[in-house]
């Protein structure tokens, strides 16, 4: 390629990051309980925060419509114009200004204004010193974080390969790098290792590109070596062939909030009690702040009628002192998904309050779309809480971990288990997607009924059906008889499909339907048959991707996508690693008939430092193997299987050879499941059989 054409290339790679950019700023700004407003070079608002639009009295459709000058009082509107110029020029601005608020009178607000967040696009920052109060949630200034309000945002591109292609203002002024002396570099450049946790981001990037977005948190480095915590969200942005042009990426500074974010939400002080089977728990949704459905249980838990929905705002329901407290929901829904439940108040209609655990996802961040899971504090039935095993989760019996993010994702199970809603679980291969599946279940109000399980990529494509919906006696050569398929074995239980986005483009309509209508004909059949049965479904695909593809229908997604679970992989939760590591010593040597007492401390260095890229699966693998070759009291692992050059192919090897050698790696960390296999090659399923079949892999070998 010519330095023209990749100029040009260049060029329209920072056009489209300028509007997934915006379209990602604009999701993270939404939900800000603080009064944020963007605006243009010529001071026209063109979008605000909830915080804001309360206090404008300003809704979602007409923020547009107005400029930063018909907020203000009218005598300060010359002295305003001035101190906008300045700002233009300088870059930052703090001050006083007159505010209009939509009760009536004048409040003069504090500001800081922040230029370039995007071109042209500009943060106006609000806060009213003089009501401040105790607000639960609020991240106060320590002397070493300034104030929550006067956070900055660093927005940024990337191409393809992770380089730096677009740097603007609040980069700069977050991390400290001028445009000239980061636009070419590697986004590794921004990132610390903590104290033996590296993160990786080139291994970030491929998950973005895989799974369409990721959030995360970590430690990021500024040009003058100091550390902060950085809140990151990146979008992979495609074209209309679905070909990775690059990345969008939003981060900020949340080391002030990193401090006491355990104990505002993710920490979680003891066992929740578990749901009882008469527990009822409200589900609403919406589009920005119109709440657009809710059942009926969530209706009767305020005291609304259905008629109520058209003009019922979400900030008519929330008490006004805990929306901190759904702005750090709203944050971690857009990074993991779904957010881990927290406490909060409701007001009902009749202004009263109920106290409530509520857990919100974000279904898509453009339009801005959520969907909640709220239940009633007080009609929660108590049950006696039975002692764990230390590193257990509550009554998860077969989920091992103490970490942050293994405790969201259970969070998030004990308040989606009591509905019938479809949950669709997402995670790598070997991250347990199986087991948050049966703990739905067992939390439910099916527990006593059959929990059903099919693995969509381990039937064959045109058996598929036929093992969904079952057949009819004759229905094609050699049905010798009636058979019952898993949606009619799964009646009033719970069917979980793993690997759904393996289920071919033909079928999707017939489980559409099924799941829409509930009900359905067997192959051969006539007759109608109605089944009462709630859906979890798992993947460690990019359905999102496939969609554009046009390899997964987009109605049977959304269908799916009703709370999505996001399962983080074991190389993000290292802290789990010796728990687990010790689960899987005791187990194993129970069952051996062996006593092991003693982990070497290197044994267990080298294990937390591996990266463990089939997961959990793969530790367990490699546990069990390692209690075998230990002939005493002390566990024996074979370290040499995970060192870096272990998995390295040595020079003098032959093409063929390292193909050989990679394929059969990549079958064993997906337990040799050939269509999870290719998928992860790259490569159609009959080619990798084909290339199995020349360099002699059988299934011996993995």
């Amino acid at each position: 390629m010519n330095f023209a054409a990749s100029q040009q290339e260049d060029t329209l790679l920072v056009s489209d990051g300028l509007i997934a950019l915006e379209v990602l700023f604009r999701a993270v700004l939404f939900r800000q309980s603080e009064p944020i407003l963007i605006a243009d070079n010529d001071r026209h608002c063109l979008d605000a925060s909830s915080g804001a639009r309360r206090l404008f009295g300003l809704s979602v459709g007409n923020v547009s419509g107005h400029r930063i000058d018909d907020l203000i009082e009218p005598g300060f509107h010359p002295q305003f114009a001035s101190l906008w110029r300045t700002f233009l020029q300088q870059g930052q601005q703090e001050g006083v200004v007159p505010m209009l608020s939509h009760a009536g009178g004048v409040r003069r607000l504090l500001y800081k204004a922040k230029s370039e967040i995007l071109p042209g696009r500009h943060v106006w920052v609000l806060h009213d010193k003089s009501s401040e109060k105790h607000v639960i949630g609020r991240v106060a200034s320590d002397g070493e974080q300034a104030p929550a309000w006067s956070k900055d945002y660093a927005l940024l591109s990337l191409d393809a390969a992770g380089r730096v292609v677009a740097w603007y203002a609040g980069a700069q002024r977050i991390y400290g790098y001028k445009s000239e002396e980061i636009v070419g570099q590697h986004v590794s450049c921004l990132y610390l290792v903590d104290d033996g946790l590296p993160v990786d981001p080139r291994e970030e990037l491929k998950r973005t590109a895989t799974e369409g977005h990721l959030g995360n948190e970590g430690w990021h480095k500024k040009q003058d070596g100091s550390r902060f915590w950085a809140n990151v969200l990146t979008m992979a942005l495609r074209d209309k062939s679905q070909v990775l042009n690059g990345f969008a990426m939003v981060a900020r500074d949340f080391s002030g909030r990193h401090r006491i974010d355990e104990a505002l939400l993710h920490k979680r002080t003891g066992p929740l009690d578990l749901p009882s089977e008469s527990t009822i728990v409200g589900v609403v949704s919406g589009e920005f702040d119109h709440i657009l459905e809710a059942n009926d249980a969530f209706l009767g838990m305020l005291g609304y009628r259905r008629e109520d929905l058209g003009s019922l705002q979400w900030s008519d329901i929330a008490a006004p002192e805990y929306l901190p407290l759904e702005e750090c929901a709203h944050e971690e829904g857009l990074l993991h998904g779904a957010s881990t439940p927290f406490e909060m108040d409701y007001i009902r209609k009749d202004e009263t309050r109920v106290r409530v655990l509520v857990a919100s996802a974000v279904l898509q961040p453009s339009p801005f779309r959520w969907i909640s899971f709220v239940q009633d504090l007080a009609e929660r039935a108590s049950v006696e809480k039975i002692a764990a095993e230390p590193g257990r989760l509550h009554e998860f019996d077969e989920i091992v971990g103490t970490s942050a993010a293994l405790k969201r994702v259970m969070g998030q199970v004990e308040i989606v288990a009591p509905t019938d809603a479809t949950v669709l679980v997402l995670g790598e291969t070997g991250t347990g997607k199986e087991l948050v599946a049966r703990a739905i279940h067992k939390l439910s109000g099916r527990r006593n009924r059959p929990f059903i399980t099919l693995n969509c990529a381990a039937i064959p494509t045109g058996l598929l059906e036929s093992e969904l919906f079952g057949y009819e006696r004759g229905a094609f050569t050699g049905a010798l008889a009636q058979k019952i398929g898993r949606f009619e074995r799964a009646h009033q239980g719970t069917l979980f499909l793993d690997e759904v986005g393996d289920i071919p483009l033909e079928l999707q309509p017939k489980l559409l339907r099924a799941l829409q209508e509930k009900e359905f004909e067997r192959l051969g059949g006539t007759r109608t048959i109605p089944i009462d049965v709630r859906l979890l479904a798992a993947t460690n695909r990019n359905l999102t991707q496939m969609m554009g593809e046009k390899l997964f229908r987009s109605d049977l997604y959304y269908r799916l996508k009703v709370f999505p679970i996001t399962i983080p992989p074991l190389r993000e939760r290292r802290e789990d690693i010796p728990v687990l590591v010790r689960h899987f010593t005791q187990m194993y040597a129970s069952k051996m008939d062996k006593r092991i007492d003693t982990i070497p401390s290197d044994t267990m260095q080298a294990l937390v430092s591996w990266p463990w890229p089939g997961n959990v699966r793969e530790l367990e693998n490699f546990i069990e193997r390692s209690v075998i070759l230990s002939p005493g009291p002390n566990l024996r692992a074979p370290l040499a299987e995970i060192r870096v050059d272990a998995v390295e192919a040595p020079l003098s090897a032959t093409l063929a050879e390292v193909e050989r050698e990679h394929i059969v790696r990549i079958l064993r960390e997906t337990n040799g499941v050939i269509s999870v296999a290719a998928t992860r090659l790259g490569l159609p399923r009959t080619t990798l059989n084909a290339m199995m079949r020349r360099l002699d892999i059988s299934r011996k070998d993995f």
